[in-house]
């Protein structure tokens, strides 16, 4: 591992799996992850990517902020500075994700995103099923696959997502495109 939240993270995902009597099999049947994957992730011995994370953590009921969160222990605070907002880079892509949002158990989470140029990061429908999101171009230009529809986004685009799909964000451009992604858990 090259970081203490990878290493976290890894632990994270075991207690969560656990705390739910999961095995590895039946999260590998839910998340569409290999159990071997899991097992190694689990282990420490792979450092996860964002799109295995998404799949992870929405076969566990969890949004990718709640399980970051958890990776770092700073779960109820109600005020999260700016400096201890935790910044996750996926290692296959260097989606860069920033939870805004203080880790409370509160439905709404608020997360930055910054996708480098020619950057592409798929999600399956799964990964949504917890939550209604909206999603807001801060800088760049954002293409966003949802099912079969191409959303063409600019900077100060806001796009509200239907129901869950799988989604792909990419960014055709030569610079970073950040983004704000807003939450809302379904209940």
């Amino acid at each position: 591992m090259e970081d203490p939240l990878s290493a976290s993270l890894a632990a994270t995902l075991q207690s969560a799996r656990l705390s739910r009597d999961l095995s590895v099999n039946a999260l590998a049947d839910r998340s569409g992850v290999s159990r071997a994957m899991i097992g190694k992730i689990e282990r420490g011995e792979a450092q996860p990517t964002a799109v295995l994370l998404g799949r992870l953590s929405g076969a566990l009921g969890l949004t990718l902020s709640e399980l970051v969160a958890r990776a770092e222990g700073s779960t109820g605070d109600l005020l999260r500075r700016a400096a201890d907002q935790p910044t996750w880079t996926d290692p296959a892509t260097g989606y860069r994700r920033r939870a805004i949002s203080p880790a409370t158990e509160g439905p709404l989470e608020l997360v930055e995103v910054e996708l480098p140029p020619g950057a592409e990061v798929s999600y399956p429908a799964d990964a949504y099923i917890f939550k209604y999101q909206q999603i807001w171009v801060l800088e760049g230009n954002l293409h966003f696959r949802e099912g079969d529809h191409l959303h063409q986004l600019s900077t100060g685009d806001c796009l509200q997502l239907g129901a869950p799909a799988p989604c792909t964000f990419i960014n055709p451009a030569q610079d970073p495109c950040r983004y704000l992604v807003a939450l809302v858990k379904g209940r």
